[in-house]
């Protein structure tokens, strides 16, 4: 629980920060056809659904495994639970910065469409799906706590150097923070391919699956976003471009966030049943019955 708590500032720092309105979003964006719009309407109430259904998931879900692993799943329903309120305000904004016109074209209105709100997203959310992964494998708490700094601060440093890119109305701007933010993200794949395979060599078979399946799905989640990110530097621009990215991330983030959830959660089921345990499972009459396992 201690290595949560220094993220909670981060949290209402990071809400505070999305209230005003970063970065000034451009009013002046490409008008969009009903399908279009349509489409990205009903990515944002998947996203939004998906996320809460995991949260309710995830914190009722700690109970089915041993006290140790809880936390990973504490900050899972944690992850998806801030991602559901950014929807939530992506999705709102969304609504309020485009207006259906007597053409059949929704045409964007007065009120600019907030997209920072993505970007404190993952700057909340980044650091913390790092740290589950750390968290959930139990490892000695000398290694697990510098998994965890050096995450941490390479994922703030991702997303920080991203965002003045993806803000830029210039290619040149945009490929240097690229550049730059590409720099902590081989450090993290660096660390979660080289040094995290080495603190888990010792793990059974299963979990080393589970844990090679985990940076998998990172790996190919957050291979979504770059690509969005580029869109406009290969002349994909307009109305195409506001689908592409919007959708895009949108996919990225529902892999890697319930998805991935998903993926501690087995992981912590499998390492209770290693450690002895037996996974939480409901009786004849609907009562769980206890984990026999220890801290």
């Amino acid at each position: 629980m201690k290595r949560v708590l220094p993220f909670l500032g981060v949290l209402f720092a990071g809400v505070a920060l999305a209230q005003t309105n970063v970065g000034g979003p451009d009013t002046s964006g490409p008008a969009l056809t009903a399908g279009q719009y349509n489409l990205i309407y009903n990515f944002f109430s998947f996203a939004i659904a998906a996320m809460g259904a995991s949260a309710i998931f995830f914190f009722l879900s700690r109970s089915n495994v041993a006290p140790k692993y809880r936390v990973a799943l504490l900050i899972s329903g944690v992850v998806v639970s801030i991602a559901a309120y950014h929807y939530v305000r992506i999705f709102n904004s969304f609504e309020a910065a485009y207006a259906l016109n007597a053409a059949g074209v929704y045409a964007p209105t007065t009120v600019p469409f907030n997209d920072a709100y993505r970007y404190v997203d993952w700057l909340l959310t980044v650091p913390l799906l790092l740290v589950e992964a750390v968290a959930v494998l139990a490892l000695a708490r000398s290694v697990a706590n510098s998994l965890i700094l050096r995450l941490a601060v390479a994922a703030v440093l991702m997303i920080a150097l991203g965002y003045p890119g993806e803000v830029a109305d210039n290619t040149g701007t945009r490929f240097l923070f690229g550049t730059l933010s590409t720099i902590p993200f081989l450090y993290i794949l660096y660390i979660l391919w080289v040094e995290l395979a080495r603190a888990t060599e010792r793990q059974t078979a299963e979990v080393k699956v589970l844990v090679r399946n985990l940076r998998l799905l990172l790996l190919a989640s957050w291979g979504v976003y770059p690509i969005a990110y580029i869109l406009p530097m290969l002349g994909i621009v307009g109305s195409g471009a506001v689908v592409g990215v919007q959708v895009g991330y949108t996919i990225a983030d529902v892999l890697a966030k319930p998805l991935f959830g998903l993926l501690i959660y087995a992981i912590a089921v499998a390492k209770t049943r290693d450690d002895g345990g037996v996974v939480n499972e409901v009786n004849a009459v609907g009562t769980p019955l206890p984990v026999n396992a220890s801290d």
